[in-house]
């Protein structure tokens, strides 16, 4: 029996211990807290059944600083006074400096994005949360009428892909109606599609999204 419980005890302190090096190496920052969380809570647990107490302690207040952030980041994932949406043109110089900089990841979400918008016919987005550039959307003017807004780019960084900041152009920003867009269609065969919680409808490949007048 002690032999058992010994067993466990290892796989606990291992476990954490592996636990905890593998949320140091993510890029999202919500799932680097659950990780890093759990991992200390595992860690908690495992000092205390062998009582070096100075550890519990530390793995204590760790978890206590992480169930804050989550807290925090849970609470800010939807909120529109922390997400901010700015419209740039489309030859804005920051704009394809972004694009630039994430060529690679956005390939691997929309390999038919072209990383060139049109300033005849593209209107581009950045999604900011304070000075970081967490998002960005590029919609093309279509329709017999010009009111169709065509999604080219729906990008997320790394760091904040386990949140939808996209939302914000869509549903809680005017800047599409005051363009006078009255539909969204998104491109087909987007990779990890997030539309049908945002209100969208699926028509053939692709999801629409109905604009209310401004």
């Amino acid at each position: 029996m002690d032999l058992l419980a010994d067993y466990w005890l290892d796989v606990l302190g291992w476990g954490g211990s592996a636990l905890l090096v593998f949320s140091l190496m993510q890029q999202r920052v919500l799932r680097f807290r659950v990780l890093n969380l759990a991992a200390g809570v595992a860690l908690l647990v495992f000092n205390a059944i062998i009582e070096v107490w100075p550890m519990v302690g530390l793995n204590a207040v760790t978890s206590a600083i992480n169930v804050w952030f989550l807290v925090k980041l849970l609470g800010h994932r939807h909120d529109d006074h922390v997400f901010e949406v700015l419209e740039v043109r489309a030859d804005d110089v920051y704009l394809h400096h972004v694009l630039r900089t994430h060529r690679a990841d956005i390939a691997r979400f929309q390999p038919d994005f072209d990383g060139r918008p049109d300033p005849h016919d593209d209107h581009a987005f950045l999604v900011q949360r304070g000075d970081e550039t967490v998002g960005v959307v590029v919609v093309r003017r279509e329709g017999d009428l010009g009111d169709v807004a065509q999604v080219r780019l729906d990008y997320v960084t790394p760091r904040f892909r386990d949140f939808t900041p996209g939302e914000f152009v869509w549903r809680r920003s005017d800047a599409l109606r005051e363009l006078g867009f009255r539909r969204v269609v998104t491109a087909p065969g987007m990779v990890g599609a997030y539309y049908d919680h945002l209100g969208f409808h699926r028509e053939g490949e692709a999801y629409v999204l109905d604009l209310a007048p401004a």
